[in-house]
């Protein structure tokens, strides 16, 4: 029985593992990873009920240097997030503290929450002992409740971070219902996980100009159990769309048969997936097509 909560918030720079380590803690893939960096938009909330204690991990896009609204948008989402929280985790890679993390720990010292350092990709290192000077850095420039080495890939140190983090509950009934794993709805989910496929097979700014909508979703009737699947993917050129779709259609439908797999995965049955491309030129700069596309401040 859940008698206590903790919300935490995770944050830190584009690709730095912030995603890997929300799936992690939730043992499903929730939030979708790619090597490319900006790949997280908005704030995921993951939810982890553990013996008595229920966990609400908000996973926020990096922090960068904004060029466009939606980019904007990006940084406020994890400037807001850093606040009335229980505890924050800042992630970090293995390395002298950067001008961004200082940025951070800048935002955390002002909310005055609780942080806990997380050093990720501890994995990349030969030799440990190779940490003792990124811990002693970093704590010169923040008090930092705790400093746990992890691999988010691996899920070494995951533990010893929750173990941190119980320490910050607070007496009170579960927020959400035990079974419940993230405040994503199902659809979409769906929709992250195709920009995930843009974002693994397409390079350079293809894939950051996209984004995906779900004009269908829907169970059929016949007993079959198949999910009908319609998404619509948006992109700020007519070059970038043949890119997309390729030729004779053959990058599309890559993206779409990696997609399906992982969806099929996720929703435990068939999915009927189908796809379109559609040019809406310079979306990324448009507040009506950010709303439109669910990015809003509310």
């Amino acid at each position: 029985m859940i008698t206590k909560t903790a919300m935490i918030t995770i944050c830190g720079r584009p690709n730095v593992g912030k995603s890997t380590l929300t799936n992690a803690l939730v043992g499903e893939k929730i939030a979708i990873v790619s090597p490319k960096p900006q790949t997280t938009r908005t704030r995921i909330l993951a939810v982890v009920s553990r013996d008595q204690t229920q966990f609400v991990f908000a996973d926020t896009p990096g922090f960068h240097r904004a060029r466009t609204r939606l980019g904007a948008y990006m940084d406020d989402v994890v400037r807001r997030s850093v606040a009335d929280v229980d505890a924050v985790v800042l992630m970090a890679e293995p390395a002298a503290v950067g001008e961004l993390e200082k940025k951070l720990i800048a935002r955390i010292r002002e909310t005055g929450a609780s942080a806990v350092l997380a050093v990720n990709k501890v994995d990349t290192l030969e030799d440990k002992s190779a940490l003792l000077p990124v811990i002693d850095a970093y704590s010169r420039v923040y008090d930092f409740s705790a400093i746990v080495p992890i691999c988010a890939r691996t899920g070494e140190g995951v533990e010893e971070l929750l173990a941190e983090l119980d320490k910050f509950a607070q007496p009170g009934p579960a927020l959400f219902p035990e079974d419940v794993i993230s405040d994503q709805p199902e659809k979409q989910i769906c929709a992250e996980i195709v920009r995930e496929k843009l974002l693994l097979c397409l390079d350079k700014e293809v894939p950051h100009g996209t984004a995906v909508v779900v004009t269908r979703f829907s169970e059929r009737d016949d007993g079959s159990d198949i999910i009908d699947l319609d998404v619509t993917i948006y992109c700020e050129k007519q070059s970038h769309k043949g890119i997309i779709i390729g030729k004779h259609g053959a990058m599309l439908k890559k993206i779409g048969e990696l997609a399906r797999r992982d969806i099929e995965a996720f929703m435990g049955t068939r999915v009927f997936l189908q796809t379109w491309v559609k040019v809406k030129e310079n979306w990324r700069d448009s507040d009506a097509l950010l709303r439109n596309f669910g990015f809003t401040s509310d």
